[in-house]
């Protein structure tokens, strides 16, 4: 009864996981390929479209962008656009901006600082910066010491839009997220 969620940029994966009735695809070649949306489209599962900038081999090399929050807001728009074209209900989309995937501390804090302009896009917004380089750095600290910065980085995500946190930590997040939810009904 818990949904299962396949994080894969690979068709032939996203192909096998959904045979086997997995509730959600998050690519985080972000369904650039035509094949990866041929995998998905017929499906009725969740799609995560993220950003990331290169591969996983190359994404941290050295990003660079002149806006990112903008690139990153004309990337997920521009696939959202190519999914829905291929037949792909709005219901099934959420978004990803990719903290971390190409993209140096600088960058996911401009994003989460300017998280607000995704809600251009009308589509559940996903924040996955759980304990992450940009937290224990910026702390000098070990990641396994990052939890606090990440429940502070998760509730200044919820305030600023976020509606699906991925996390290490569940209980944290999910205290933060009923934390949240009270002041928003206040």
């Amino acid at each position: 009864g818990v949904p299962l969620s396949i994080d894969t940029q690979k068709p032939y994966v996203m192909r096998e996981v959904l045979s086997l009735g997995v509730d959600i695809i998050n690519d985080i070649n972000g369904f650039n390929s035509p094949v990866a949306i041929d995998a998905v489209a017929d499906s009725n599962a969740g799609l995560c479209i993220m950003h990331m900038q290169g591969t996983p081999q190359n994404m941290q090399a050295d990003p660079h962008y002149a806006d990112v929050v903008a690139e990153v807001a004309q990337f997920l728009g521009k696939q959202v656009q190519r999914l829905i074209t291929a037949g792909v209900a709005r219901e099934r989309l959420c978004l990803d901006p990719g903290f971390g995937f190409g993209k140096t501390a600088t960058h996911n804090f401009q994003l989460l600082k300017h998280l607000e302009a995704f809600s251009i896009l009308p589509y559940p917004l996903l924040v996955g910066i759980s304990r992450k380089a940009t937290i224990y750095k910026t702390l000098s600290i070990t990641p396994e010491e990052a939890l606090n910065g990440t429940t502070v980085l998760n509730t200044v995500a919820l305030q600023k839009g976020a509606s699906i946190l991925r996390v290490h930590d569940v209980k944290e997040a999910k205290e933060a997220i009923q934390l949240i939810s009270a002041l928003k009904q206040a």
